[in-house]
């Protein structure tokens, strides 16, 4: 397999293989995002993903596949569909294929077009919400507003394909540490994704946030700040069926929990963890990692 750069996959797609369609993220531009700066976006050539679907075929039975880069999505419909079509070909056990996407490219597809790609494979979109919070959406300068995200949502679970959701605990700072939580929370119950992610922010030297912060025209919560702001965020949450999960590496306090039944239990948890205020009781700060 032919990787350009540093890859980056869901946590939920650990055991797939992964797929470099594209390098880089074609948007590249929200202040917290370190992941894809080294790199200039491009689409690579089916002859050059042909030749790793190939390889791919040859290590034995594949059952899932992501394909990289930061949102492959934005490849052309007919460039993708002949993708997929490929890795069936290839693959015969393949179960589900997975993709990053942003709000804007998921609604340039057509609502056929989504459904096409649901049939040659495509099982699940992940999405980066990071927040519901008009303000702290703008300031991060993700290139969709809250209402496109909505949009966004709803097309996909339209199509039938599954919809993974990102947030990011601390991205409002302190002054807005309530807001964005109360707020992401409300608008992760109208998305009404299968599978909702919250990860903390870590800052990292040379992105923009990390300039704010530098200044101080940024303050970013401690580790109970952002306990609090995932029990805030639970408590806004009501879904129909969702798998919520804060155990990501960069998480103070790992949670997996399916709601709606799991939701009092998770927040009478949160509560205890706030109430004793023990830091013996979270991820020590040597683990967490992005």
């Amino acid at each position: 397999m032919k990787y350009e750069g540093s890859i980056y996959r869901p946590p939920s797609e650990a055991d797939s293989l992964i797929l470099q369609v594209a390098v880089g993220c074609s948007y590249n531009r929200c202040t917290f995002c370190s992941s894809f700066q080294e790199k200039v976006f491009r689409i690579k050539s089916f002859e050059e993903v042909k030749e790793d679907i190939d390889e791919a075929s040859l290590y034995g039975p594949i059952l899932r596949v992501f394909l990289a880069d930061g949102d492959a999505l934005v490849i052309p419909q007919n460039d993708l569909s002949r993708i997929l079509k490929y890795l069936k070909l290839k693959l015969p056990r393949l179960e589900r294929v997975g993709i990053y996407a942003n709000a804007r490219d998921i609604l340039k597809k057509e609502p056929d077009e989504l459904k096409e790609l649901r049939e040659l494979g495509l099982g699940i979109i992940y999405l980066g919400l990071e927040t519901g919070n008009a303000q702290v959406l703008k300031r991060i300068r993700k290139n969709a507003t809250v209402e496109q995200m909505k949009q966004a949502a709803k097309r996909v679970k339209e199509a039938g394909i599954l919809l993974s959701v990102t947030v990011l605990l601390g991205i409002g700072g302190t002054e807005l540490s309530r807001a964005h939580a109360e707020d992401t929370g409300k608008v992760l119950s109208e998305m009404d994704p299968d599978y909702v992610g919250a990860l903390s922010l870590i800052v990292v030297p040379g992105t923009p946030i990390a300039g704010e912060i530098d200044s101080g025209k940024l303050a970013i919560p401690g580790p109970f700040g952002l306990i609090e702001e995932l029990g805030t965020m639970i408590a806004n949450c009501n879904f129909t069926r969702c798998f919520f999960a804060s155990n990501h590496a960069s998480n103070y306090l790992p949670l997996r929990i399916w709601m709606p039944e799991g939701k009092e239990k998770a927040l009478k948890l949160i509560g205890e963890v706030l109430r004793r205020k023990d830091e013996i009781m979270l991820r020590p700060e040597y683990l967490r990692a992005l």
